[in-house]
């Protein structure tokens, strides 16, 4: 019996040696001590050692395509950079299929400062932190990787619009496809992007990420802005209060990157589903922006911006175009409880926007009558200050009477001199000159009334002019632009000149010799010296605006009531000489 047994032991060490390679092959293992380490590893508070990192690569990366049930990715890749072009009568895009990113967004319809075609695409910034429709990625190894791939083009050479153009890339388990369809009339893409590592969605938001082509000096960098619109709310951001790769999880009618004329803007189909990454960068450009080749330079600041749906493929439409209002309302955003369904929003007429958006539109139907964007200034300016005229006639009149009271008002003064500011009989006087201003039928605030009416109009050209793309690049006789300042400083002396004329030709009777000596020669130079560098609309709006106040107060100087002004006027100024 013993021998037996130890027959058996023996037969069976037997079998398993000479079976051991079959078992291996057909007979499901048990875990490797890695793999048990894995599973482990949510029981344990502290972290694994980085050596275990290789090691579960593989089981991972297998468990994961167990799960999805995918067959391996097919490489997809070209085999060298190549170019396509897609064109409308607005625009001029260039791709490369290097990152299926844009290399030029040329607008036909809009100039840059040196006369030639605007392109949108900031070329210095876009080569140090991204080109135009990239994909953005919190892994930088995997932003790189996506952005610098070469794609398979769904077309070549030039295509115009309507057409679609996708790109598709892939490479072990990285699948990407980007697919762009653009209309023959307008200024937006629609764009779908999905980004797939082993059967899984990865968060790939498509993206602008580095300033827009008109921004050559640092003060059309600073104009940038990052803005979003929710319903009726539009916020905007300024370029100082943004910070690079920032996310932000609330929805979007519409998101993106700004400055003065142009925008890049992305419209989610999901406004529920959209996410936004802002991003902010440093670039030296050179100090003088007519000298690129200067070794001057000065530090500003970038922006740009990824939107997106961050748990599945993104769909979403793009619009990289003009400020122009007309254009933006025609573009439909999908809202819920909005009063903005377009992208009017864009448009940043400032605190006065509910006097210079009627405005503009009162100016652009006169610019269609006049089609010159100078002289529908000039038009409008006349007619403002004839509408006003009634409010000049109130204010002399009210001056008048004031003057008339003086005497009375300067007695009254007197006889409160003794007390000082804090005696409670000092409300005595104000009470006996309201008193008498009330009998008198005089208004303190009668003279300020056409200058506090006049004030908001200016202002709003101001914002108008900021705003409206319309007068950029608009000429009018010597000037090329009446965006920007007067290049040669004739509409800011013109200011200065006429503020002399109308302070001069206006009767101060009664008004203190240097109250009346600031009045006459420091605010006109004041004043001019701030329009130097205003934009030259402005200015003319303004001068103009001089220029009509100075025939008014001519012909009332002529009147009954302006001779009487006059008369009181000398007979005062006589009556300090002799002091």
């Amino acid at each position: 019996m013993e021998r037996r047994l130890l027959l058996v032991f023996a037969l069976t060490f037997l079998v398993i040696i000479l079976f051991q390679p079959l078992i291996k092959k057909y007979l499901p293992q048990p875990p490797a001590p890695a793999q048990q380490a894995h599973q482990a590893e949510p029981q344990q508070s502290q972290a694994p050692a980085p050596v275990q990192a290789p090691q579960l690569a593989a089981p991972l990366k297998a468990k994961t395509k167990s799960k999805a049930k995918a067959p391996a990715v097919e490489s997809k890749q070209a085999a060298a950079e190549s170019q396509i072009v897609v064109e409308n009568d607005l625009y001029r895009i260039v791709f490369s299929n290097r990152g299926a990113e844009v290399k030029q967004w040329i607008l036909k319809k809009y100039d840059n400062d040196r006369g030639q075609p605007l392109d949108l695409v900031n070329l210095n910034a876009s080569d140090l932190y991204g080109f135009p429709l990239s994909l953005w990625t919190y892994d930088e190894t995997l932003r790189t990787q996506l952005n610098t791939a070469l794609y398979v083009p769904s077309a070549t050479g030039t295509i115009n619009a309507p057409a679609t153009l996708s790109f598709e890339y892939a490479a072990g388990d990285l699948q990407v496809r980007k697919t762009f369809r653009f209309e023959k009339d307008n200024y937006l893409i629609n764009l779908e992007t999905s980004v797939q590592s082993m059967g899984e969605t990865v968060l790939a938001l498509p993206a602008w990420p580095a300033a827009l082509g008109d921004e050559v000096s640092a003060a059309d960098y600073h104009t940038g802005d990052f803005e979003y619109q929710y319903n009726e709310h539009t916020e905007r951001v300024d370029i100082k209060k943004v910070s690079g790769g920032n996310t932000l999880h609330m929805p979007f009618d519409w998101a993106g990157i700004t400055d003065g004329y142009f925008a890049a803007v992305f419209i989610p189909d999901d406004p529920q589903k959209a996410e936004v990454v802002t991003l902010h960068s440093p670039l030296a450009i050179p100090k003088d922006p007519h000298n690129p080749n200067s070794q001057e330079k000065t530090q500003v600041d970038v922006l740009g911006a990824a939107v997106g749906n961050p748990k599945g493929p993104t769909v979403e439409r793009m619009y990289a175009g003009p400020k122009e209002l007309r254009t933006l309302e025609s573009i439909p955003v999908p809202t819920i409880i909005g009063t903005n369904p377009d992208l009017r929003g864009l448009v940043n007429f400032g605190f006065w926007g509910v006097i210079a958006r009627p405005l503009f539109l009162w100016l652009r139907w006169t610019y269609g009558f006049v089609r010159n964007w100078g002289w529908a200034i000039c038009l409008q300016t006349l007619i403002i200050n004839i509408a006003l005229m009634p409010l000049r006639i109130s204010s002399m009149k009210s001056a008048l009477k004031m003057q008339r009271i003086q005497p009375q008002m300067n007695s009254i003064k007197e006889k409160y001199k003794k007390y000082s500011m804090r005696d409670p009989r000092r409300q005595e006087m104000n009470t006996e000159i309201g008193e008498l201003m009330k009998k008198e039928g005089v208004s303190p605030l009668g003279g300020c009334l056409p200058m506090l009416i006049q004030m908001p109009f200016l202002f709003a050209y101001y914002s108008m002019l900021r705003s409206a793309l319309d007068l950029r690049h608009a000429h009018w006789l010597w000037i090329h632009d009446l965006s920007s300042r007067d290049p040669y400083y004739i509409l800011p002396i013109a200011i200065i000149i006429t503020m002399l004329f109308t302070q001069r030709m206006t009767p101060q009777a009664g008004m203190d010799p240097s109250q009346q000596k600031m009045m006459t020669f420091f605010m006109p130079l004041m004043m001019g010296v701030i329009s130097f560098n205003l934009a030259s609309g402005l200015c003319l709006y303004w001068s103009e605006g001089n220029l009509i106040a100075i025939v008014q107060q001519w012909i009332m100087n002529k009147t009954s009531l302006g001779r009487e002004m006059r008369e009181m006027a000398e007979k005062r100024a006589r009556k300090r000489e002799k002091k």
